[in-house]
C-alpha cells in the first residue's frame, strides 16, 4: 500500500451517455491500495474511496500505459496526476489515472451572453423585474451617506485580538468566507495570492470556511454541520471564533426555482439566518461583505444557471437596503437594540454578461473560465475572482484600513 498526502481539485463535471457521470480532476493522490483495488483521494476537504477494476487505465505523462499500473514506481508521494472518475453501480470508479496535468480544450456549449446588464451598469431609470440599478439602489454603486458613516466607524474597529477576543498587539484579525463550492474554490485561491502579497497586513489571518455543496440554505440551521466544519478550519488556522471580525458571504442556493420574487426572497430569508448564526458564533464580527455569483450562461445543469446567478445580486441588495431602513432582524447597532447581524456592505461584484466586456474594468467570462458543468469556475475563473477580491480589499477605502493595516500597525 502506498500513502500519498494530497488535496484534489475537481476541475470539471461532464455528463455522459447512459446516465453515467465522469469527473476529471487534476491533483495528487492520498492513498493507493493496489491489492484491494482502491484509490483514496481527498476532494473538497473529504476523502473519497474510488474503486479500481479491469477497465482502469494508468498512464504516464505522455498518455501511454504504465506497465506496472498502480504499483508503478512513478506513483510516489506528492506526484501530480489527472484522474477521470465515473459514477456507476452505486459507487465511484477510477477510469483513468494519468501522471501530470492533462489539460484539454475548453468545454463547449452554453450561451456566450444572455443580454442582461450588470447591476453596476444599471441606472436609477433602468428596470429589471421592477428593480432599479446600482449595487445600493437608485443607480448608486457606493454606500449612501448614512451607511457610509456607519461603515467608516465599523471598519475602524477591527484590531488584533487575542484568543479571548481582547485587544492584543500580537493578536490577529480574522477574515473568513461563508458559502458553497464556487466560493471555496475562489476564496482559497484568493487566500494564496493575498498571503503572498506584501501589502496584506501581517496581523490579518484569512481562513476559507466556505464548503462544497453548502449554500445558504445549508448554513441556515444554527446547528448545521457547516458551522462545526468552519470552527474546525479556524482551529487548524490557530484562530478562535472571538478573533473573526470580517466575513465574505457569497449568496446562492442550490437548484433555485421560480421567479425572482420566489427564489430571491428564499435566498434573502436563508441569508438572514446565516447572518444571525455568524454573529452568534463570531461575537466580534463587525462587517460582512456580500457577493453574488459569476456568470452562469454556460451552465449545463440546473445547479444555478441564468438568470438565477444574475438575480442573486438583488437578494444581497435587499438585505443591505433593509438594514439601512432599520429592520430589527438585521440590526448591527447596539444603540438601537439587540445586535442581530454585522454591518452589511457589498464586496466586489463578480457578474458580467459573458463575453461582453463590463464597463469600467472590462471583465468578461469566457467559456474557458468555467469548468465542464459551466457553473463552477475553472482555474482561470478562480484566478479572476481572486484578483477581484484582492484588488477590492486593497483599494476599497473602508476595507483597506484593516486589510493592509493602513488604519494602524501592520
Amino acid at each position: 500500500m502506498k500513502t500519498l498526502r494530497v488535496g484534489l481539485w475537481i476541475a470539471c463535471l461532464l455528463q455522459t451517455a447512459g446516465g453515467l457521470f465522469a469527473q476529471q480532476a487534476t491533483g495528487t493522490l492520498k492513498e493507493i491500495d493496489a491489492e484491494n483495488g482502491v484509490v483514496v483521494v481527498n476532494a473538497r476537504g473529504q476523502d473519497r474511496r474510488l474503486r479500481v477494476d479491469e477497465d482502469t487505465k494508468v498512464l504516464g505523462a505522455e498518455g501511454k500505459d504504465l506497465p506496472d499500473g498502480l504499483e508503478s514506481a512513478e506513483l510516489k508521494a506528492g506526484v501530480e496526476v489527472t484522474v477521470t472518475v465515473e459514477r456507476r453501480d452505486g459507487g465511484m470508479f477510477l477510469k483513468t489515472l494519468r501522471l501530470g496535468r492533462a489539460e484539454g480544450p475548453a468545454p463547449e456549449g452554453g450561451r456566450e451572453t444572455v443580454g442582461l446588464k450588470p447591476l453596476t451598469e444599471m441606472t436609477a431609470e433602468d428596470k429589471y423585474k421592477g428593480e432599479d440599478g446600482g449595487l445600493y439602489g437608485e443607480g448608486r454603486n457606493d454606500p449612501p451617506a448614512a451607511l457610509l458613516a456607519a461603515a467608516k466607524a465599523e471598519s475602524a474597529l477591527p484590531v488584533p485580538l487575542d484568543a479571548e477576543g481582547r485587544p492584543a498587539k500580537d493578536g490577529t484579525i480574522a477574515l473568513v468566507s461563508i458559502s458553497m463550492s464556487n466560493a471555496t474554490q475562489e476564496f482559497s485561491r484568493f487566500k494564496q495570492v493575498a498571503d503572498a502579497d506584501p501589502d496584506k497586513s501581517k496581523l490579518l489571518t484569512i481562513v476559507d470556511c466556505a464548503q462544497g455543496g453548502q449554500a445558504m440554505a445549508q448554513w441556515a440551521p444554527p446547528d448545521a454541520r457547516t458551522w462545526t466544519e468552519a470552527e474546525r478550519r479556524l482551529t487548524a488556522a490557530r484562530v478562535t471564533p472571538a478573533q473573526v471580525q470580517v466575513a465574505w458571504i457569497k449568496l446562492a442556493n442550490v437548484r433555485p426555482t421560480g421567479d425572482l420574487a420566489e427564489h430571491g426572497k428564499k435566498l434573502q430569508k436563508d441569508t438572514i439566518a446565516v447572518l444571525h448564526n455568524a454573529k452568534a458564533r463570531f461575537p466580534n464580527l463587525r462587517v460582512a461583505y456580500l457577493g453574488s455569483r459569476i456568470y452562469a450562461g454556460y451552465a449545463s445543469t440546473a445547479l444555478n444557471p441564468e438568470p438565477y446567478a444574475y438575480e442573486g445580486a438583488f437578494a444581497a441588495r435587499w438585505l443591505i437596503r433593509d438594514q439601512i431602513d432599520g429592520d430589527p432582524d438585521l440590526n448591527w447597532d447596539p444603540a438601537r437594540g439587540a445586535v442581530e447581524a454585522p454591518l452589511l456592505l457589498w464586496g466586489p461584484y463578480l457578474w458580467a454578461d459573458g463575453i461582453t466586456p463590463r464597463k469600467g474594468d472590462g471583465l468578461v467570462w469566457e467559456r474557458k473560465d468555467l469548468g465542464g458543468d459551466g457553473t463552477h469556475p475553472s482555474d482561470s475563473g478562480r484566478q479572476k475572482v481572486a484578483d477581484l477580491l484582492l484588488t477590492f480589499f486593497k483599494t476599497d477605502p473602508l476595507a483597506r484600513t484593516w486589510f493592509t493595516g493602513s488604519g494602524g500597525g501592520k
